[in-house]
């Protein structure tokens, strides 16, 4: 499929995917969309304390950058897992050029880091960051315990990848998330929020970022009792 990296609304850059007619993020801004699904709605409700995140999709890593920069003004210690079946190409990456969107000239650094870092271990990053990526996708995610407290659910959208976002993943997603832990995702349509409720998780529809009137964050209850 052909890719070509292009400019969105708030010079930051994407990869689009022609033949489907889909961004890896909203032309409306990847990194303002960025901040606002998974740091405001997702990041920022914890504090002072050891995550563990979970991200269904590592695509470009500016998901992965972006916790990097902000857990420590959080005080967190963040454990960051990431699922990606097809890593982008380090000349992607290089032109996406993320690193240099934020203030501290070690971004560029660390967002090397994440791209070259090995797969499938434990990689540390900073002192208080840890990856490991994983080369599977949603449909193959199996944890015996959950063990994250936070889910970045930025799979490519049910419009192309339907099955990515039905509750059968919605499940595994359950069952990784501790009691009291969240899901974010860009996504708000009604088929993925009762996919989410009926496997058991709590829904709030919160105000979408640039371009979407609404996104979904997905919490899984404190008791949450026995899976449907």
């Amino acid at each position: 499929m052909e890719r070509k990296i292009i400019h969105t609304a708030d010079g930051s850059k994407t990869i689009q995917l022609t033949g489907w007619n889909e961004q890896y993020h909203s032309l409306h801004g990847a990194v303002q969309e960025a901040y606002h699904v998974f740091i405001e709605a997702g990041l920022r409700q914890f504090s002072d304390r050891e995550l563990s995140i979970l991200e269904v999709g590592f695509g470009t890593g500016l998901n992965a950058l972006i916790t990097l920069v902000e857990a420590p003004s959080l005080n967190l210690t963040v454990q960051y897992s990431a699922l990606e079946t097809s890593p982008v190409i380090e000349a992607e990456w290089r032109e996406l050029g993320y690193g240099s969107a934020f203030d501290t000239s070690r971004a560029a650094l660390w967002y090397e880091a994440l791209h070259l870092c090995t797969w499938e271990e434990p990689v540390t990053i900073t002192s208080g960051f840890t990856l490991t990526k994983r080369n599977t996708d949603a449909r193959r995610f199996v944890t015996a315990h959950p063990v994250y407290d936070l889910i970045y659910f930025d799979a490519f959208g049910a419009r192309v990848q339907p099955d990515l976002w039905t509750e059968e993943i919605f499940i595994s997603m359950f069952s990784a998330l501790r009691p009291g832990g969240i899901l974010v995702t860009y996504s708000a349509k009604g088929s993925v929020r009762r996919a989410m409720e009926a496997v058991g998780f709590q829904t709030e529809r919160l105000p979408g970022p640039p371009g979407k009137r609404e996104m979904l964050r997905a919490s899984k209850p404190l008791n949450p009792g026995t899976l449907p």
